[in-house]
């Protein structure tokens, strides 16, 4: 089995494998170019997210600049997903988001995690797992969001949390770790 299959199949792997490093040099070039992009690009940058991004729904916008380490390539967005600048993600694994999700500045959100086994972390090796966004959630500024997480839908994470646990939906959350501190009426 290729590093790249181990990567996909959410196994242990080395994330600098030749055939790994090919491919994800040419996103990175091609992210390199949307961040080139002036705020009135506005067809470009639809471009770059329908043909780059795994899914892409309708009116989704993005404030540059823009992080990830495969350009987008492993994100699935819903229809109507704002996101604010510097938005950062660590998507060597996949990251799904709902339709009508909101993000603020400086949020990160990251599918790779490293072995703790001291001996496989100095190889270098890598682990993913996939971070999951529900409808109509509400990511606010500087959040964090570590590997295998889930947020529900119309779930609000407030300023600076780090989130560590699945958080349920119709909830707000915050913290470090992030904490469940109310349920949200739903009209």
């Amino acid at each position: 089995m290729t590093e790249y299959e181990k990567m996909v199949q959410g196994l242990v792997y080395d994330p600098l494998d030749d055939e790994i490093m090919r491919e994800q040099s040419m996103y990175q070039e091609r992210l390199w170019e949307f961040n080139q992009l002036k705020p009135a690009d506005h067809e470009k940058k639809q471009a770059y997210m329908k043909e780059v991004f795994a899914a892409c729904g309708e009116g989704c916008y993005i404030e540059l600049p823009f992080r990830a380490n495969w350009g987008g390539a492993h994100l699935h967005l819903g229809s109507h997903v704002y996101a604010n600048s510097n938005l950062t993600l660590v998507d060597d694994g996949h990251i799904y988001v709902g339709d009508r999700v909101m993000f603020g500045p400086n949020v990160t959100i990251a599918t790779a995690n490293h072995p703790l086994e001291a001996d496989m972390r100095a190889k270098g090796l890598q682990i993913n797992k996939d971070v999951y966004i529900g409808d109509n959630a509400w990511i606010a500024a500087g959040v964090i969001i570590v590997p295998g997480v889930r947020i529900g839908k119309n779930a609000v994470i407030g300023v600076g949390s780090v989130v560590t646990k699945d958080i349920p939906d119709n909830v707000l959350a915050v913290g470090n770790p992030c904490c469940v501190i109310k349920e949200l009426a739903q009209k």
